[in-house]
Formats: structure tokens, C-alpha cells, sequence
């Protein structure tokens, strides 16, 4: 496969695009909670239902 040359030139990227790619860049490099297992089943269960509506209670 060889690499169409005949296509239009891809324009500069401007600052504000930039800008946003280097923003995007810094959340994608960020630490993630784990997935999965144990930690989710502990965030799941962290609060109970009807706990976060107290009003709702009798």
C-alpha cells in the first residue's frame, strides 16, 4: 500500500486546536481508578439504598 501523495495538503494546526489536543493528551495521560473486582463492588455498596435520599425514609 503506498501513500496517496495526490490529496490535499493538510492544513497547519491552529493554536486553539492545538491547544485542545494538548488538553485531551493530559486527561488521557491521567491515573484511572481501577476496573472491575473488588473496588467497584466496594463503590457499588458504599451507599445503601434510600440513603441518599433521607427524606424518602418513614
Amino acid at each position: 500500500m503506498s501513500v496517496p501523495t495526490d490529496g490535499p495538503p493538510i492544513p497547519p494546526e491552529s493554536p486553539v486546536q492545538r491547544a485542545l489536543r494538548l488538553k485531551q493528551e493530559a486527561i488521557a495521560a491521567r491515573e484511572k481508578p481501577p476496573r472491575g473486582g473488588r473496588f467497584q463492588r466496594e463503590q457499588a455498596a458504599r451507599i445503601a439504598t434510600g440513603k441518599s435520599k433521607p427524606w424518602m425514609s418513614r
